[in-house]
């Protein structure tokens, strides 16, 4: 689930990109949450490689991007949530993001114990 999720927001902020080149993320109006999403582009793909490896490091990373992803999108879309709360359920965009979010972060512990499991029995150790 880790790698179709990191997957995924792969190829969304690769869309967004394609579609809105530079102000792919114009409609935030803080620049470092637009600088975080353009950042996803790079650090989405790295995740699911890691993970993907069954690197520890890999899992901390989800988990550490994830939060922060959750929570630019919560504070870059909080006026939209104010003045329509029923746009959360909408099957895209802040509703998936954030229970994804708490995927990553409830399944962190046990998925880092596999990996440590995993590096401990790498060939050569």
């Amino acid at each position: 689930m880790y790698l179709i999720g990191f997957l995924e927001g792969t190829c969304a902020h690769l869309r967004d990109l394609a579609r809105g080149g530079v102000h792919a993320y114009a409609s935030f109006p803080q620049v470092p949450l637009r600088v975080f999403f353009f950042g996803l582009v790079v650090l989405d793909p790295l995740t699911a490689v890691l993970v993907g490896l069954l690197r520890r490091e890999g899992v901390w990373l989800a988990g550490t991007v994830m939060v922060m992803d959750a929570c630019a999108n919560w504070v870059g879309n909080w006026q939209w949530v104010q003045d329509d709360p029923a746009g959360l359920l909408h099957p895209v965009g802040l509703l998936p993001i954030t229970l994804f979010g708490l995927f990553v972060v409830a399944f962190s512990v046990p998925l880092h114990r596999t990996a440590a499991g995993a590096a401990g029995r790498a060939p050569g150790r």
